[in-house]
């Protein structure tokens, strides 16, 4: 089944760990393939999170300029435009960029000035979540949210917060979750993946997002499952990504098949192309090999996913209309 040509939907898609190999040959000419794989593609299999996240900082250091990320931001929506996703959100932490003199208010406009003629270039709508990290201060991630009420003309769509489950107190970062939901700003939440359920309900509790990033582990408690069920809490789930974080041994061994038949609302995603080397369409193809899934699965991951977009109402519409055409 060749799934290359399926309209697709993605969520949960990290700027930073989509660099493709053409953008860092442009600010690194010569680097060979085998040394671009080695520096920006993470192992099939990591010791667990924290190794993976380790393994970010050569594409953070190139992206510290504005044509480092305008480059970026053009050649990431040319790969969704080539594995035909027809509507995407980009994620990125802007103050992790500021390390040659650029502000994070420059950052952002700089990424959604790109993402805006990226869109006219290719046709593929797309939208740009802002990241806060866990390890960051309650001011980093005020910063962050801030960043995200003030540019939200500019294809800033939503407020997220990544980095590793098992660094700092969640509570440090709920005034800026506030802030979100005072201002009407669409969250998202990394959780469930480096830790269980607890993790889940924690960032429940204290941040109260429309979505959780990852969230697989949740299958570890019937209760919590029961709760996304009923609030329709959708999961942003990466299965290669979780198999090569060490979340799960092999893809056999993931959830997401359980997932979906308890009833969840979850959409599939890539994590990062170039880190976890893989693309969406392969993305299904794996989960079609390994569970049997088909056309079926795939149509209402999707329209799961429209319906937890970060999106109008008119662009769902359009979306919801594309999948079924």
């Amino acid at each position: 089944m060749d799934f290359s040509e399926w309209p697709k939907i993605e969520l949960h898609l990290h700027l930073d760990c989509s660099l493709g190999f053409a953008v860092v040959n442009e600010f690194e000419p010569g680097i060979t393939t085998a040394d671009f794989q080695h520096r920006f593609t993470a192992p099939l299999k990591c010791q667990n999170l924290s190794d993976f996240l380790s393994r970010v900082e050569d594409s953070i250091q190139l992206l510290q300029t504005e044509r480092a990320l305008t480059a970026a931001t053009l050649d990431l929506l040319a790969q969704l435009q080539s594995d035909n996703v027809i509507y995407a959100e980009i994620r990125f932490a802007p103050l992790l960029h500021t390390q040659q003199g650029l502000a994070a208010a420059e950052v952002v406009e700089i990424v959604s000035d790109a993402l805006e003629k990226g869109i006219n270039q290719t046709g593929v709508q797309a939208g740009l979540i802002l990241c806060t990290l866990r390890n960051y201060s309650a001011g980093q991630s005020m910063e962050t949210v801030q960043l995200v009420h003030r540019f939200r003309h500019r294809r800033v769509v939503g407020f997220d917060i990544a980095g590793d489950e098992l660094a700092e107190n969640p509570q440090i970062h709920e005034a800026a979750y506030a802030f979100a939901r005072q201002h009407g700003i669409p969250c998202t939440a990394h959780a469930g993946e480096a830790r269980g359920p607890e993790s889940i309900w924690e960032t429940l509790r204290y941040f109260q997002p429309q979505r959780i990033g990852h969230g697989v582990r949740c299958v570890e408690d019937p209760a919590l499952v029961d709760y996304l069920v009923k609030n329709r809490i959708h999961l942003e789930v990466c299965p290669t990504s979780n198999v090569q974080t060490n979340v799960f041994a092999t893809l056999a061994d993931h959830t997401i098949d359980k997932l979906y038949r308890a009833g969840i609302s979850l959409g599939i995603n890539t994590d990062g192309r170039t880190m976890e080397n893989v693309t969406l369409s392969e993305e299904y193809r794996r989960l079609h090999d390994c569970f049997g899934w088909g056309p079926g699965h795939f149509l209402r991951c999707n329209l799961d996913a429209v319906d937890a977009a970060f999106a109008s109402e008119e662009t769902k519409a359009g979306l919801r209309e594309a999948l079924f055409a």
